[in-house]
């Protein structure tokens, strides 16, 4: 394993990817923060270390950016040895039967495109660099085991980061690509917005529902990230001790 490592985290500019890279700069790897913003991607740089990385603001599921993104990884890193996953949308809230098709292809187009263009690029990356292998991380959320009322298109696409994380770690195999899923429910972000107050539950009513630190997703990451490619977490699921996931519906 090389002494300096290589992690691409993308959506890297807030919530659970911000606190994702900067968990692996401390713990020695080289970062390169992706997103669409610049101006928070540069601020996480600059909390992370501007040595230990690397800023590049694109669209994941564009896929001339994503070509560019690894361009400048194997130029400007050499190698990438763990992919984060991560960048995603959940779209606004409605009935299954109000929800625009329009409104489906674009949670769609960036929880599942974006994370397959992603994966399909470092996939080739890691299978000819050598030392050879590495690893891939996807967010899978909670919501790929169970949904949650009127969260059509983001439940289908989580669904869908399963399959993908299985036939890439089927495929992996023989390349030393390890593949694993992270299921992550009601972590403390910017993002969780009124699930700790307000959550709609299987049964229409609403209640507030415990959350937890985001602190604790960075360190389940890092685990993941750190065991050698002999070793591999298929699916780990990391929420909120008292949020009603078993038994939600």
């Amino acid at each position: 394993m090389p002494e300096t490592r290589t992690a691409l985290v993308t959506g890297a500019g807030s919530g659970i990817g911000r606190a994702v890279a900067l968990r692996l700069a401390e713990s020695g790897f080289r970062v390169v923060l992706c997103g669409r913003r610049r101006s928070v991607l540069e601020s996480v740089a600059v909390a992370a270390g501007s040595e230990r990385s690397l800023v590049v603001e694109a669209d994941v599921s564009d896929a001339a950016d994503v070509s560019a993104l690894f361009r400048r990884i194997e130029t400007e890193c050499g190698r990438l040895d763990l992919l984060f996953n991560n960048a995603g949308i959940s779209g606004a809230p409605c009935p299954v039967e109000e929800l625009a098709a329009e409104d489906f292809q674009r949670v769609l187009e960036t929880n599942v495109t974006g994370a397959f263009l992603c994966a399909q690029a470092a996939f080739r990356m890691m299978k000819n660099q050598r030392p050879r292998g590495g690893r891939i991380v996807n967010n899978g959320s909670v919501s790929a085991q169970t949904p949650r009322p009127h969260m059509t298109a983001y439940t289908v696409s989580k669904h869908a980061i399963t399959g993908l994380t299985k036939s890439l770690a089927l495929e992996g195999r023989a390349h030393s690509i390890a593949c694993g899923q992270i299921d992550i429910g009601n972590t403390v972000t910017e993002l969780l917005g009124n699930l700790g107050r307000e959550a709609l539950q299987a049964d229409g009513s609403r209640r507030a529902e415990p959350s937890f630190d985001v602190r604790h997703v960075a360190d389940a990451v890092l685990y993941m990230a750190q065991l050698p490619l002999d070793a591999n977490v298929l699916r780990m699921t990391v929420a909120a001790t008292g949020m009603p996931l078993v038994g939600r519906g």
